[in-house]
């Protein structure tokens, strides 16, 4: 189910209106190419672009003499003749159904690809913008959910920045995969249709040529597509679970925006639920569910069959609106994130100074202890502040056997948060850029 709130450019390259459209563009691009050919009169392609060029195609009307045909290309085409008259004869000279709906298709998801585009620039801005805004806030990084060492916020949004800018290359390598046009006739072989046809429309519709076509464009295009989609979509959930658990009561150091007037729960007035970020999480299952039936569109019989077309007609709407619409939905979410530094600082020294213990272990082999003495006298001293019986720092100072390797003041020292820090500009530099 398409999600109420989609953008209507995306769900418009799906309307049967456009769709009637294109295939009148392929059809009369391909008899432009017959006439310059001298095959068919250059009158005929005229009157072809001139009254189909002006047609508001009756989807009602094609519906009804499907009903009949059972074919829904002659159902366009007999419907384009009442239009068009007696030059329809000229119309689809040589080619066969699938050069229609395969360049179609291409077409659409092209389209479809650029909006996604569009959408990833857009989330990236955002994510760029909360980064340096939060460049050198300190949070406590965790590892299996248990608190490692510090990070900053920064770097979280960074990642995620860096991420989705590998997304916009690999969508980019996906739209190029499925940018192809097929005008190649029954098996493929050009027998009815000449190549230069083929060359002709695809050079109108931004397309290339595919170079072998059977009677259909290969499906492997197709597969890579949408499991593109589906990496896509899996990014967009790693960011809503981190937004969810960092929502949590219990760590509450960022949360999705709640505005004036909203409502957590029907039960409990006081719920500030992370709605969205689940919704985007359900979404990107669905987003991926939809790469395995494309990979079986693959293994088709021979030259053709149709059994990839009524998948392709659920998922290539579905997959498209849902990845567009969950990824305007994260933007605004990140757009609108409320974060918490003073909530993130209280974390980050919920463990009495634990998440320093590696600092203390390095040191302490600086000093001639050796790894597994150090790792051994740092969890003696950590393992009561974990049970919640005291200071890391003062056990350490208290321990005689670390006490005779680090003083107090080197101690102290290595519990500086600035140390955990220092490197974020380079990474930022990677990421972004010098500037």
């Amino acid at each position: 189910m398409i999600p109420r709130y989609s953008r209507p450019e995306m769900t418009a390259i799906w309307s049967p209106e456009t769709r009637f459209r294109i295939w009148f563009e392929i059809e009369a691009h391909a008899t432009s190419a017959l006439a310059e050919l001298g095959i068919v009169p250059h009158e005929a392609a005229e009157t072809i672009w001139r009254e189909g060029g002006k047609a508001v195609f009756d989807v009602a009307r094609i519906d009804e003499i499907e009903r009949v045909t059972k074919h829904d290309v002659i159902a366009f085409l007999t419907h384009l003749a009442e239009f068009v008259g007696p030059d329809s004869r000229f119309v689809h000279q040589g080619m066969t159904s699938s050069d229609v709906l395969d360049t179609c298709f291409n077409v659409q998801l092209v389209r479809a690809a650029d909006l996604l585009v569009a959408d990833v620039d857009a989330l990236m801005a955002a994510l760029k913008r909360r980064a340096f805004e939060h460049r050198m806030t300190p949070t406590i990084g965790r590892s299996h959910g248990i608190h490692a060492e510090p990070v900053t916020f920064g770097l979280k949004l960074a990642g995620a920045y860096a991420e989705f800018a590998r997304h916009r290359e690999r969508l980019l390598a996906a739209r190029r995969e499925v940018a192809t046009c097929a005008i190649s006739g029954a098996v493929g072989t050009f027998a009815n249709i000449d190549p230069r046809v083929e060359a002709y429309v695809a050079d109108k519709m931004g397309l290339e040529p595919e170079p072998v076509s059977t009677q259909v464009i290969p499906r492997d295009r197709h597969a890579m597509f949408f499991a593109t989609l589906g990496v896509v979509a899996s990014s967009v959930e790693r960011v809503a679970i981190e937004i969810r658990h960092l929502q949590r009561s219990e760590v509450l150091e960022a949360e999705e925006f709640f505005s004036e007037g909203q409502k957590g729960s029907s039960a409990m007035p006081h719920k500030r639920n992370p709605v969205l970020t689940e919704n985007l999480t359900g979404l990107a299952r669905m987003v991926r569910s939809y790469a395995l039936p494309a990979m079986e569109n693959v293994a088709l019989w021979h030259e053709r069959d149709i059994s990839h077309s009524s998948v392709e007609r659920m998922i290539g709407p579905d997959a498209t609106v849902t990845l567009d619409f969950a990824l305007v939905r994260l933007t605004g979410v990140v757009d609108k994130l409320l974060v918490y530094p003073e909530n993130m600082r209280r974390n980050l020294d919920r463990l009495g100074g634990l998440v320093h213990s590696q600092r203390v272990l390095l040191a302490l082999t600086q000093k001639g202890v050796s790894r597994e003495e150090a790792y051994r006298l740092v969890q003696r001293n950590a393992m009561p502040v974990w049970r919640g019986e005291g200071d890391f720092l003062a056990l350490l100072k208290a321990d005689p056997e670390v006490a005779a390797k680090l003083d107090d003041g080197e101690l102290e020292e290595l519990f500086d948060l600035g140390y955990h820090l220092k490197h974020v500009d380079t990474i930022f530099a990677r990421v972004f850029g010098a500037a």
